[in-house]
């Protein structure tokens, strides 16, 4: 007994190894020590990449520190023989998966190769930083990338144009790409290649693509040598609230393939997007893919095809693809296969609660734990160190599944419960494929493996358990992968989600291991799942890498002259230095819940003010013109209540479109210098007047904010949003 439990927990402790394990499946390829010839150089692209930041401050649209970004890149393109146009437009562009409209004055910098005339392939980047971070990787990455890839190209073996852009204005709204869609240069494009980055280090995946996918993934399949991606991916992705540049493309129908790293999100949109922190072996990964994209889309783009793939890689080495159509097929041979064994060989039930019962029961603790955790240290407390969250969630998995396998189980035979488990890892797969198509893939080639050595099992015995051996492996190396993924993207939570997810690749290797799980098996697994959850409690909860997200603002109401400081957090107690008195709260223009406390007024906080030019009526419908009074702010919006029915907004020809499918606020933006005294164009259908919030804000506090931010914990910076001035007013429209 003791030998068999010695042995279980040697199992338990390789499958937990396995679990950390993950993130080595997923990692860029390594460095190169030297680029050959016509090899991406990421040291060189890092290089230039240095050059054109300069003193790494925040550089959005339309301010002092983006002109000397834009001047350097020029610089740069010119001394690689280029010859770059700026294109200077005040534009406009709707907000995607929200109701609003954002404007700004745009600079795009755009350069040509090859020959003068044919359909052109467009490479896309954007300059601008948000206003809270550098941006060497948000999108640093791209734009060193785009000069490293045109210095290695043969410009004589392009067989048509090929047109780089580096957009002004995608932090705000994606305002270069609407401007570039309005320049003649856009009408002749059939085919992008857009670079992105929501994090510094990590493998880059390709996230998105043009639909139908037949196209672009077989392209990218044939091109890339190290890929990373899934269809899983790129279905949710289009089910997210976050877009890129493609969103502002997709109109046009071009051949589309985005690429991003997503490693440590932590940085991303912070004063931690740095070039320190920018992975020179991540920047080698996005540039010998997109070297690899351009040299085959430089050709010609590939003929559409119908229909959907689906598609993942494994272990960033190989990407396997089948046609969506086929995955469905196989899907319904395999559950009819597996569902007619699972009833054959019976222990239906068994299997069925000891599935069940894992992914609820790991569910359930994982959650109850963090709870307990959260009800003694508040905020993210696995920012720093998530791999022992997800540990102690897998643990909890590990334990759930040993009890019910110890009790419910202990009299199944492993022949059945292998058969149930994998008819109900088909049924998950199903489950998703009702929502992400794509993810289906994941859940077919590990049954069909084990299917096989189930078959070759008649005339060689063995053969069932090394099938689903193999399975399980194929299966740790996909899943697996694609988890390691997920445990980045998904860092600010929920951390019990990682529980049921982790369950699928577990329970195959307990049910194999089921003769070494008796009672004894229990103490053990609950000791682990203790010490796992006791080292996610007491692990630091951030870090000089990871930091704490923490915000401070001074908000001013200009109708009551009444001031707050307002502190955006993870939801923690403020440090002592910050006082007494704060309270939960929201604000009247954002649903954020954040800290509030009264704060000294501050004399100079002035919201902007608005003119009215004009008030034309038609029918029910007013077109409205006005013109911005800044008032020092460098951000003007004004928000409007979501029965508002605000139809367009814009400036000169980029009055846009409001979407009405979206619910909620409307928002209308404008940010820079150029908003002071801009016109603005806003059509409204309501005869009556509506209240708008006009809110202005400017990256500068009082003096009085001087000890809240010494008080700011060492491993803490704003994030998302920068420290600022906020001053707001009403006015009727």
């Amino acid at each position: 007994m003791r030998r068999r439990t010695l042995l279980y927990v040697l199992v338990v402790l390789a499958l937990l190894g396995a679990m950390a394990a993950k993130g080595v499946l997923v990692g860029p390829p390594p460095l190169r020590a030297t680029a050959t010839p016509g090899q991406f150089d990421a040291v060189r692209a890092k290089a230039r990449l240095a050059a054109i930041l300069g003193d790494q401050k925040p550089h959005p649209a339309d301010s002092i520190a983006d002109d000397g970004v834009r001047a350097r890149l020029v610089g740069q393109l010119e001394a690689l023989g280029l010859h770059p146009v700026v294109r200077d437009q005040l534009a406009c562009n709707e907000l995607y998966k929200q109701r609003g409209v954002s404007c700004a004055r745009v600079r795009n910098v755009i350069a040509k190769l090859g020959p003068a005339s044919g359909k052109a392939l467009l490479l896309n980047a954007h300059y601008d930083s948000t206003p809270v971070g550098p941006g060497a990787a948000d999108d640093g990455i791209g734009v060193a990338t785009l000069l490293e890839v045109a210095a290695n190209l043969d410009r004589h073996k392009l067989k048509r144009p090929l047109i780089l852009l580096f957009n002004e204005g995608e932090e705000l709204g994606l305002i270069g790409a609407r401007a570039f869609l309005a320049d003649p240069l856009s009408r002749n494009v059939d085919a992008l290649v857009n670079l992105e980055a929501r994090g510094v280090r990590g493998p880059v995946n390709m996230f998105e693509t043009s639909r139908p996918n037949a196209a672009p993934i077989a392209l990218f399949a044939a091109a890339v040598k190290r890929p990373t991606a899934d269809s899983l991916s790129t279905d949710v992705y289009r089910l997210m609230p976050n877009y890129t540049d493609v969103n502002s493309f997709a109109e046009r129908g071009w051949l589309t393939l985005n690429l991003a790293p997503i490693g440590n999100e932590t940085r991303y949109h912070s004063q931690g997007d740095d070039l320190a922190a920018l992975d020179p072996a991540t920047l080698q990964h996005m540039g010998d893919q997109t070297l690899a994209l351009t040299r085959a889309l430089g050709i010609a783009t590939p003929a559409p095809t119908g229909g959907d793939r689906i598609f993942m890689d494994i272990a960033g080495r190989a990407l396997v693809t089948l046609p969506l159509t086929v995955g469905i097929v196989l899907m319904a041979a395999l559950l009819a296969a597996f569902a007619f064994l699972a009833f054959k060989r019976g222990g239906f039930a068994t299997g069925a609660i000891l599935v069940v019962g894992t992914l609820a029961g790991s569910t359930i603790l994982s959650w109850v734990a963090l709870a307990a955790i959260g009800a003694v240290r508040h905020g993210m407390i696995w920012r720093a160190h998530p791999v022992w969250t997800t540990l102690a969630a897998y643990a909890s998995a590990m334990l759930v599944a040993a009890l019910l396998l110890a009790t419910v189980g202990h009299r199944a035979k492993v022949a059945q419960l292998r058969a149930c488990v994998w008819l109900f890892v088909l049924v998950i797969g199903a489950l998703v494929g009702l929502f992400a198509p794509g993810g289906i893939v994941f859940f077919l080639f590990p049954p069909l493996i084990a299917l096989v050595g189930i078959f070759c099992a008649r005339w060689w015995r063995p053969a069932e358990a090394v099938g689903s051996a193999t399975a399980i492996l194929f299966f740790y190396l996909t899943w697996g992968g694609m988890l390691g993924l997920l445990e980045e993207l998904l860092n600010g939570g929920p951390m019990w989600l990682f529980a049921p997810l982790g369950s699928l690749l577990i329970l195959p290797v307990l049910i194999e291991a089921k003769p070494l799980i008796g009672r004894g098996a229990i103490l053990p697994a609950a000791a682990l799942t203790l010490i796992g959850w006791a080292a996610a409690a007491a692990a630091p909860a951030y870090s000089a890498d990871r930091q704490q997200r923490l915000v401070v603002q001074h908000v001013t109401d200009e109708t009551s002259r009444k001031s707050r400081w307002s502190v955006l957090n993870d939801a923690a107690p403020l440090p002592a230095g910050f006082g007494s008195g704060w309270k939960r709260g929201e604000l009247p223009f954002s649903d954020r819940p954040r800290w509030f406390a009264q704060a000294p007024a501050n004399p100079v906080a002035l919201a902007p003010t608005i003119a009215r030019l004009s008030d034309v009526r038609s029918g029910d419908e007013r077109t409205i013109t006005l013109r911005l009074a800044a008032n020092g702010a460098e951000r003007v919006a004004l928000i409007a209540p979501a029965d508002a029915k605000l139809r367009t907004a814009g400036i000169g020809g980029f009055v846009r479109p409001i979407d009405q499918g979206e619910t909620g606020k409307y928002f209308i933006d404008c940010f820079g210098r150029s908003c002071d005294g801009a016109t603005l164009q806003v059509t409204i259908a309501k005869p009556a007047p509506v209240e708008f919030l006009v809110i202005g804000s400017k990256a500068t506090l009082p003096p009085t904010a001087a000890p809240l931010l010494a008080a700011r914990p060492r491993f803490a910076r704003p994030q998302y949003n920068r420290d600022e001035s906020i001053a707001y007013a009403r006015v009727r429209l």
